[in-house]
């Protein structure tokens, strides 16, 4: 069973270029863990200081993996100087089949 997560992420304005640098960092060696079938940036349409990543893995065990990687460290070792509000996680569940299946 796949696993979907959106996951939110809301910087304050004096840190939003920093969190984005430090945020778009994370895709390159995330891409490449275990189990990371995708992983998407995105930066709302309407508010540059939200950014959101659309996560899909194989496994529950492969995105708890991906959560002790290290190169989050950067990233969570900053969380509350860099952030305006708590990271929000959505954990959605497939219920249309997928395109071409």
């Amino acid at each position: 069973m796949t696993i979907t997560i959106i996951g939110t992420v809301v910087g304050r304005p004096e840190t939003r270029d920093e969190l984005e640098r430090l945020l778009a960092a994370q895709v390159e060696p995330t891409r490449n863990e275990p189990g990371c079938i995708n992983y998407d940036f995105h930066v709302d349409a309407q508010d540059d200081c939200t950014f959101v990543f659309y996560e899909n893995w194989t496994s529950q065990a492969d995105l708890n993996a991906h959560m002790d990687m290290p190169h989050l460290d950067p990233l969570l070792s900053q969380i509350d100087r860099l952030l305006g509000e708590p990271i929000s996680i959505r954990h959605l569940r497939l219920i249309s089949s997928h395109k071409g299946a």
